[in-house]
């Protein structure tokens, strides 16, 4: 069986440490007085890694710091990174050896992060089979591996179990379910605003066969589009149908669909997890499910994918990859998904979940698409948006729209 390159670092490790009078082997290790084993306590200074987080995942990580120190000996030096920083400071910092070992981030990083040389890629041999394939698709990268997935976010639909007891298995069922609840002002919402919002429509555009790119037989990105032809177009048709059926506006944002939903004048909203809990909140009984597919085909959401990337100018790649080995852990996937409550990237911490809300975006992320990384992206969002708002708002032709924002975005790409 063909060993891991983490495995080896860890292994190295253990060499180097014997090797300059470190920590003894077990079979160098006195017995000790009383019954314990004398591997069963790790070395008191095994020497220290940095880590760059956000704010958002600090305490998250300085527990998990702690418990891999007790597990290895080795220091977690947990360094709090604003979150609108902290990728551009890694970018800067690590090509003059001021950056850390490892930094912490979202997977649609990794084009930056691998074009400007500041990751390195890493390898997880027998492990890679006990991880959400599409985690590992999210940290993928010109056929390599760029970072330890720990979990993954995605959108669905929630509903409101007092308006509604059961949901229809197509959108159009579904609209039509909603237009005759009591009360119900809107059949469903999906936030869009002034710009639209291109990210809570995909999983109904991606149910007509039109991804924003098109992938290849490994499931990487290519930049190439995915959305333009008749799928697309049969999108954009569908599109001014929503606005037509309340479903969708320009005046209906992010703040006005929730509380929509706060007010109960809607059973369904396509939304994330950061809601739930003031849904809970307002007395709200909620389950979460699978955006119903529009266009004939399953719908996929785009995923979010958080992970541990590698510096390739870490003065500590042994003890890196140490950790690294450690984030493949069952133990540290439980701690993180305690700790933070996102669905984990390893398969055996997913499936122990019982949240019944978040297996509920878990199975509504079961056909989802991580969100590309590639840098083409960039230059979608504003005329894709663009475009959306112009044919729900009625002020073009849905087809002609689509196929002017194709045009103009084949032109920059």
């Amino acid at each position: 069986m063909r060993k891991s390159l983490i495995s080896v670092a860890a292994a190295g490790l253990a060499l180097a440490l014997t090797a300059c009078g470190g920590t003894s082997t077990p079979a160098e290790t006195p017995k000790p007085t009383d019954s314990k084993p004398a591997s069963s306590a790790p070395p008191a200074d095994a020497g220290s890694l940095t880590i760059w987080v956000d704010e958002t995942r600090i305490d998250l990580f300085n527990v998990l710091g702690g418990e891999f120190k007790t597990a290895t000996g080795v220091t977690l030096d947990v360094v709090q990174k604003p979150s609108q920083d902290i990728k551009t400071d890694f970018i800067a910092q690590v090509p003059t050896g001021e950056g850390p070992d490892l930094i912490v981030g979202a997977h649609d990083w990794v084009g930056d992060l691998q074009a400007n040389g500041v990751i390195a890629p890493v390898e997880l041999g027998d492990a890679l089979a006990g991880f959400n394939p599409l985690a590992l698709q999210g940290f993928t990268f010109d056929g390599s591996l760029y970072g330890v997935p720990y979990a993954t976010e995605n959108i669905g639909l929630v509903r409101n179990n007092g308006m509604v007891s059961e949901t229809p298995a197509t959108f159009d069922e579904l609209i039509e379910q909603g237009k005759g609840v009591a009360g119900a002002q809107f059949p469903a919402v999906i936030q869009m605003g002034p710009n639209a919002d291109a990210y809570h429509m995909y999983p109904v555009q991606t149910s007509f066969g039109a991804p924003v790119f098109k992938s290849d037989a490994n499931g990487e990105y290519l930049p190439e589009l995915g959305m333009a032809g008749p799928e697309g177009e049969a999108f954009a048709k569908y599109l001014k149908k929503l606005a037509d059926d309340k479903v969708v506006s320009v005046s209906l944002g992010g703040d006005q669909a929730k509380q929509a939903f706060l007010d109960q004048k809607t059973p369904y909203i396509i939304t994330g997890p950061w809601n739930i809990k003031d849904f809970q909140d307002a007395g709200i009984d909620v389950s979460v499910l699978a955006v119903p597919s529009a266009g004939g085909q399953p719908s996929a959401p785009f995923l979010g994918i958080q992970g541990v990337y590698l510096s390739s100018q870490s003065k500590n790649a042994l003890l890196a990859n140490q950790f690294l080995e450690y984030m493949t852990t069952k133990e540290a996937q439980d701690k993180l998904y305690e700790l933070g409550g996102r669905m984990p990237a390893l398969k055996a911490s997913a499936d122990a979940v019982s949240d019944e809300i978040l297996k509920g975006f878990g199975e509504a992320g079961a056909n989802g698409q991580p969100m590309p990384a590639i840098p083409q992206m960039g230059a979608v969002w504003t005329l894709w948006g663009n475009a959306q708002a112009a044919i729900i708002d009625g002020k073009a032709e849905p087809v002609a729209a689509w196929q002017e924002m194709i045009a103009n975005l084949q032109a920059q790409l």
